[in-house]
């Protein structure tokens, strides 16, 4: 799936000539993914902080970050509407069967020690969750084991918060006087 951005001057990344934005945005379903990673993930309710673990989808095919409707409605997360619809289209070409996207929420996400405020579309997804799309990996940049299913946040950007990163402590030197070294010798 992808959802298309505006580049700047207003025209759609997709359509230079401005004819999607007389009929609103669109987003893409992608091929099925040769490999998948999974990941467990806290969301937590940005009014409440009441939290739940879910099972996230990494997927570098499609441009946004999405939640299931039926998963969103489950746990009572409060949802906002979007001024206008954003439908979803497979990949060749023809709409989904699904809705058209009306809803976004904002959850605090956390995995291991990363924390992080984020807006999700709350779309239909089947089975699955969440999908942690292309923009939300671009962002971070995160060291993926593809064969293991591992995910270290090793370069993830200012805005987020509680990762720690750890330095290498810096040796401290004594410096050796005259007298020390001839006793050394």
């Amino acid at each position: 799936m992808c959802r298309e951005r505006k580049r700047e001057g207003g025209a759609q990344a997709r359509d230079p000539e401005g004819a999607a934005k007389k009929r609103g945005r669109e987003v893409w379903r992608t091929f099925k993914m040769l490999k998948e990673v999974w990941l467990d993930i806290g969301i937590e309710k940005t009014d409440t902080h009441k939290g739940v673990t879910i099972k996230v989808l990494l997927d570098s095919g499609v441009t946004e970050i999405f939640i299931d409707r039926k998963t969103a409605a489950k746990h009572g997360f409060r949802l906002q509407k979007l001024e206008r619809p954003v439908r979803v289209k497979n990949v060749d070409g023809t709409y989904n069967s699904g809705e058209a996207i009306t809803y976004e929420m904002e959850v605090n996400m956390y995995y291991k020690s990363h924390v992080e405020r984020m807006r999700i579309d709350v779309c239909d997804l089947g089975r699955t969750e969440v999908i942690l799309g292309m923009p939300w990996l671009a962002a971070h940049n995160p060291e993926i084991n593809w064969e293991m299913g591992e995910v270290k946040m090793m370069r993830c950007p200012p805005l987020c918060g509680g990762v720690k990163i750890k330095e290498k402590k810096k040796e401290k030197r004594r410096v050796v006087t005259l007298e020390e070294e001839k006793i050394i010798r």
